[in-house]
């Protein structure tokens, strides 16, 4: 089933009774040759591109919930590519230009809007800060303009510029930065791998890994259980949980990041907007809803759900960057499960276990990554050579001590990352 303008047409005049589900409800078969735990965004991205680019189908993804029920789907959906540190700037780099042509890769609509990104700055610190990361963006081949404050006001005339403590100096322009639809990427991947023949298998919990002379065996799971040459662990937030069933203590820290979204308003935020000094952030959806957030909640935890000092912590660093929201109303809010990073970046590596592969530690912005992360972790999955562009996101940097990439400078401490 393929969509196109004219088949929407045609299965509006004949009620709609022509369309067939997106992907089978696949049950689990004795033996795969990969299975890729987590039927999230970078779980589902890995298994569409082993099959479109390895021609490797025998390859299951299991997923406790249903797809696209965990952090995919818990995110403030904002797609961008200004890093500023080798290792970052090209991977980002490189999945924004996935992103750019994904909806005609998958015939799906994803709803990518590059709408354009303006990160915010407050003094004369940040401009140059923003001046060093903006030419290393240009250098990387990627866009980038130094906004003054009347150009910041050209773009959001809303802001509060003249905030005492806070005053608006200027802003970093992304125009090729901007938002998609969370959701619609997972049905988007789950859709093209069903199609190239990969079993997607929800509500299958997977309750242990067995590990024989030092190789990756099968999996334990509320369904069974199930052998496999290779098995990729690409469970976000969960990551530590279950890398413990296989033995390993990864360096990560599983947080809460929240997120919230108004009632519906008219068209009034054009671009994504992120405050310098109060890690905020805020764009306005299709259906109008404004979708902001802010900071994680600085604790380690497995609940998806916030405390109310994160949300005062937001909702304050929103008055005090656009006063004119206060008078929305909150429609609801929710959580994601982050796993932290000793230094931001994330890890695509094998491990010590043979047929053993990791995915993780995206920190807050692993929904920008989903494009590319599938791409080069089905690159090592199927070549065991990692890709050009995840080079950097070895496993072993936290052990050596070599390689390690700090983008905000900010030590190895994880919830500060």
């Amino acid at each position: 089933m393929r969509f196109s303008g004219w088949r929407v047409i045609r299965e509006g005049l004949s009620g709609n009774r022509g369309w067939s589900p997106h992907w089978r409800d696949a049950a689990p078969r004795d033996e795969y040759d990969i299975v890729i735990i987590g039927g999230g965004g970078h779980g589902l991205s890995t298994a569409y591109y082993l099959a479109r680019d390895h021609g490797l189908s025998n390859v299951a993804v299991l997923e406790k919930g249903y797809l696209g029920g965990g952090n995919v789907g818990r995110n403030t959906t904002i797609v961008r590519a200004n890093y500023f540190l080798p290792g970052n700037s090209e991977f980002y780099s490189y999945s924004l230009k996935l992103w750019e042509g994904l909806e005609q890769e998958l015939n799906y609509n994803v709803m990518h809007s590059q709408r354009g990104l303006i990160n915010l700055f407050h003094s004369d610190g940040q401009r140059d800060a923003f001046a060093r990361r903006g030419n290393a963006m240009i250098n990387q081949g990627d866009d980038a303009i130094l906004l003054d404050r009347e150009g910041v006001r050209r773009h959001a005339p809303f802001l509060d510029f003249d905030n005492v403590r806070f005053p608006v100096h200027g802003g970093l322009y992304h125009p090729r930065g901007g938002t998609a639809r969370h959701d619609a990427v997972a049905w988007g991947y789950a859709r093209g791998a069903d199609r190239r023949g990969v079993d997607l298998i929800q509500n299958c919990e997977v309750t242990g890994i067995d590990i024989g002379n030092g190789r990756v065996r099968s999996v334990q799971t509320t369904r069974g259980p199930i052998r496999a040459k290779k098995v990729a662990i690409v469970v976000a937030g969960r990551s530590g949980q279950v890398a413990a069933m296989a033995g390993m203590r990864l360096p990560v820290e599983s947080h809460v990041l929240q997120a919230f979204v108004s009632e519906g308003l008219k068209p009034v935020i054009a671009q994504v907007i992120a405050f310098g000094m109060g890690h905020f952030y805020i764009s306005q959806s299709d259906k109008g809803g404004l979708v902001f957030g802010g900071d994680i909640d600085m604790y380690a935890s497995y609940a998806a759900r916030g405390n109310l000092p994160a949300v005062e912590h937001v909702m304050e660093a929103g008055m005090t960057l656009m006063p004119m929201i206060g008078k929305a109303r909150v429609l609801r809010s929710w959580g994601g499960i982050v796993d932290m990073t000793p230094d931001g970046s994330p890890i695509i590596d094998r491990t010590d276990t043979q047929g053993l592969y990791l995915n993780c530690g995206w920190n807050y912005g692993g929904f920008k990554a989903v494009p590319a992360s599938g791409r080069c972790f089905a690159h090592l999955l199927a070549t065991d050579r990692h890709h050009d562009a995840a080079a950097g996101f070895r496993l072993d940097r936290f052990r050596t001590g070599r390689g390690i990439i700090d983008e905000e400078g900010t030590g190895a401490q994880h919830n500060l990352h």
